[in-house]
């Protein structure tokens, strides 16, 4: 291992041997499911990854399990919901803590005066200014949609 390992990669390995030592093997399956999603793309872009790398991974995998507990709960699977909602929280407590409807609010109104923006077109150039600020803090969907409404009025 690297000299240099970001600080939630070691706190996301001594957590794998935590819950070896503890057997206790579904959270040793959802930690693995991450530090083989970190290794992937450390392999692809033959780098090691910076903790805000490994929130984006997290961020996606939070998205992926939220997309498949919607589509049990609509289908009625209950039992494999509540297989997404328990990973989801083991994933969930390597994210930064989740920002306030208001904190959000306050991130938007300031991106879109950082970014100069006055209409819909400038929507990109708003969520390119807030996205690093807030990325694994909060759902990138909601924060999309307040964007829109904010630069419709």
């Amino acid at each position: 291992m690297p000299a240099e390992a970001s600080p939630l990669k070691v706190t996301i390995q001594d957590n794998v041997k935590d819950a070896m030592r503890a057997k206790d093997k579904d959270r040793l399956n959802v930690l693995r499911q991450i530090t083989a999603s970190i290794k992937q793309v450390e392999v692809d872009n033959r780098a090691d990854l910076s903790d805000d790398d490994i929130i984006v991974i997290l961020t996606k995998m939070t998205k992926q399990r939220r997309e498949a507990l919607d589509q049990y709960e609509n289908a009625g699977r209950d039992d494999l919901a509540s297989i997404e909602k328990a990973e989801l929280v083991i994933i969930e407590e390597f994210l930064p803590e989740a920002l306030s409807e208001e904190e959000i609010a306050e991130a938007v109104q300031a991106a879109i005066t950082e970014a100069g923006a006055s209409s819909i077109k400038d929507m990109g150039a708003v969520m390119n200014v807030l996205r690093p600020k807030i990325q694994g803090r909060a759902d990138m969907s909601a924060v999309s949609g307040q964007v829109k409404a904010a630069l419709s009025n």
